[in-house]
Parts: structure tokens; C-alpha cells; sequence
């Protein structure tokens, strides 16, 4: 393990234009709960898990009804949210922010809603599947910090008049198409993919990896590395070109650490 880490390093110092994707699992160290694991919102509560396949159709009939559903249902609403808020980044969030700061990642890519890439200090950071601390407007795609809005009057209503949604990307709604486009263009220019906490089985976000190997002539080359617990289809399929197994909270520091030292 010392020696792909130490190989991973080189790679990274190495790069030009390095990205990080990352997905539930780089949270679930933070305390943040998953969905579908064995302690997991949606196995302990599978009527949280029909609402949640229903929300976005609920926001675009009744965006009143989508808020008091969001506001009062417990475990799958607001206060699985307002929890998701409180919580801290952990180790593999602040690797991540100081690479980063080291110049060496010029973007990070998540899966996650939480909003802890930026509580570690990372900067540039595309949510693919949104975030719990903005709202968006479905007409003109403009987005608000949620503490601009008190939430007393339902539903919040964008500049341009149209209600307010959370910017969380629900069940059956479309990738808003800026982040997706931005996501896309990260893919096919980095010379180096470090894939981080993700099963790699939830699309379009793990069509990523693929999109970066396979892009045509004319691109840089690109190595990709993946930080999980377990093999993924990336790793069966050869999309990766290494996999350094364990938690990405224990793995992301070292790794952030030597890649300093090799500039």
C-alpha cells in the first residue's frame, strides 16, 4: 500500500490538471448516513424511501406540499437535512482541500449533498447531485444560499418569480445541465482522475471515469486512481488504473502528504 501511495503521489505532483470525484462514502466517515447500507436511512425506513422516489413530482404539482413535506417529515425530510449541516468534515475532506491549495487539484466533482468540501476549505467544487445549502430555481436555474431564505413563507420564490426548490437533484429530476456540462468538460481536459468513496454504479456521475478513458486523440493521457473499500466496476472492468483499498479518510492524508513533499 506505502508504494501506491507513493506512486499515486508522483502521478498527482506530476499533473497539470488534476480532478477528484468523490461520493457517499468519503461522508459516511464524517457520520453523515448512507441510504442504502444495513443501518441506512431507506432499509430502516422504507416509507422514507417512496417519498423520496415521489418528491420531485410533488415539487412540480404542489411546491407547497414539497415544502411542508420537507420541513415536517423526520428521517427523510428537512431534518435529515438540517442534521446533514451540523455535521464536520473528516481527514479525507481536508486532504482533498489541501491538495487543492497545493495547486495540485483544480477541481472536485460529488456525488454529495452535504457541503463539506467547502467546510475543509476546498474551493472549486461541482455538485452534481446538489447541495442541502442552496436553493434553485427550476425556471431560470438560479441558485440561493438557503440562509437567505426563513422558509416561513411556502414556497420560496426565486427573483424571477418561480418557486424554489432545494438544489438536492431528487429522484427522476435531471442533472441541471450547467454542473453536467461542467462535469463533462473537467473529464475530457484532466490529466489526472482520483476517484474517491463511490461504488461507481449510480448514473450519469460514474460515467465520468469512462467519458476521461476512453475520450479521443488530442487529449492528454490520463491516469486514474480510485481510494475505496471495495473494487468497484471501475476496478473490474480496467477504467482505473490502480486502486488504493481502504477508507479515504485514512488514505488521502498520506497521500496528500507525500504529493507535497514531491513539489
Amino acid at each position: 500500500m506505502d508504494e501506491l501511495i507513493r506512486q499515486a503521489a508522483r502521478d498527482l505532483a506530476a499533473s497539470s490538471h488534476a480532478i477528484v470525484l468523490t461520493g457517499a462514502g468519503v461522508s459516511t466517515e464524517s457520520g453523515v448516513a448512507d441510504f442504502r447500507g444495513p443501518k441506512g436511512i431507506w432499509t430502516t425506513n422504507p416509507r422514507a424511501e417512496a417519498q423520496a422516489y415521489q418528491r420531485y413530482d410533488t415539487f412540480l404539482s404542489d411546491p407547497v406540499a414539497y415544502w411542508k413535506e420537507m420541513l415536517g417529515t423526520v428521517g427523510s425530510g428537512s431534518d435529515f437535512y438540517a442534521q446533514m449541516r451540523q455535521v464536520a468534515p473528516n481527514p479525507g475532506h481536508h486532504a482533498i482541500a489541501r491538495l487543492e491549495q497545493l495547486g495540485i487539484v483544480k477541481c472536485t466533482i460529488t456525488q454529495n449533498v452535504d457541503g463539506l468540501h467547502e467546510k475543509a476549505g476546498t474551493r472549486r467544487v461541482l455538485h452534481y447531485h446538489g447541495t442541502v445549502e442552496k436553493l434553485r430555481c427550476l425556471s431560470c436555474g438560479s441558485r440561493f444560499a438557503l440562509e437567505k431564505y426563513s422558509l416561513e413563507e411556502l414556497p420560496p420564490l426565486c427573483t424571477c418569480g418561480r418557486p424554489l426548490k432545494y438544489d438536492v437533484v431528487h429522484f427522476g429530476e435531471p442533472i441541471p445541465s450547467d454542473v453536467m456540462d461542467a462535469s463533462e468538460s473537467e473529464a475530457m481536459e484532466c490529466d489526472v482522475m482520483l476517484i474517491c468513496g463511490t461504488s461507481a454504479v449510480v448514473y450519469p456521475f460514474a460515467a465520468l471515469p469512462a467519458m476521461a478513458r476512453r475520450r479521443g486523440p488530442g487529449r492528454p493521457a490520463v491516469k486514474i486512481i480510485e481510494v475505496n473499500a471495495e473494487p468497484t466496476p471501475l476496478t473490474r472492468q480496467g477504467i482505473s488504473d490502480c486502486l488504493l483499498q481502504g477508507r479515504t479518510g485514512e488514505i488521502l492524508p498520506p497521500l496528500a502528504d507525500e504529493a507535497a513533499r514531491l513539489l
